[in-house]
């Protein structure tokens, strides 16, 4: 496994490692928020690290075009479902439940497509706008992560969640249409 592989699983790993911290109430919930941003930044910083070895070093695989967006998915899910658990405890204000479950029905969708592609020996790779919109998707969870009682962070949160929302729906069609032809054969 190469070190661009190492880092997706890594991000998998980091993933269970945030939700003990954020569901375990071992510390206050501000040191706890304060440490889930973290692990949800060096997460985060994974995914693009791994991405940027794997074309500098040219250590593109299969494995990785596939392991890389799901690993995301897991990433993203958990903090969404997590900040809709805690929402009346953050100070950013409630990421909306409707929201996080249509950003989560396009990933279902898009992972049926790839689920789809791979009976047919396909990896669809994630396009520009998917890797744009992932990004969105973790700034919106790191500001709702903040533990700072602000009228900017209330603001920059929920205006997040309807820009991530838009660029996700956007995303998804552009995705189904771009692979129509996959779903045509199956």
């Amino acid at each position: 496994m190469n070190i661009a592989n190492k880092l997706t699983m890594l991000r998998i790993v980091l993933v269970f490692v945030f939700m003990g911290v954020i569901w375990i109430p071992i510390f206050p919930l501000e040191l706890s928020l304060w440490i889930a941003l973290g692990l949800f930044m060096v997460a985060s910083f994974t995914d693009f690290l791994d991405g940027y070895l794997a074309r500098k070093l040219n250590l593109v695989t299969n494995l990785g075009k596939f392991m890389d967006p799901l690993a995301d998915k897991m990433l993203v899910a958990a903090a969404m479902i997590a900040i809709v658990d805690k929402g009346p405890l953050l100070p950013a204000g409630l990421l909306p439940a409707w929201i996080v479950v249509l950003i989560l029905l396009r990933e279902f969708m898009v992972s049926g497509i790839r689920l789809v592609a791979a009976a047919e020996n396909k990896v669809i790779a994630a396009n520009y706008l998917g890797k744009v919109k992932t990004v969105l998707q973790m700034i919106m969870i790191i500001v709702y992560l903040i533990p700072v009682d602000s009228a900017v962070i209330r603001l920059s949160s929920i205006s997040l969640a309807y820009l991530a929302l838009l660029l996700t729906v956007i995303s998804g069609v552009e995705y189904v249409w771009q692979n129509r032809h996959i779903l045509k054969n199956a």
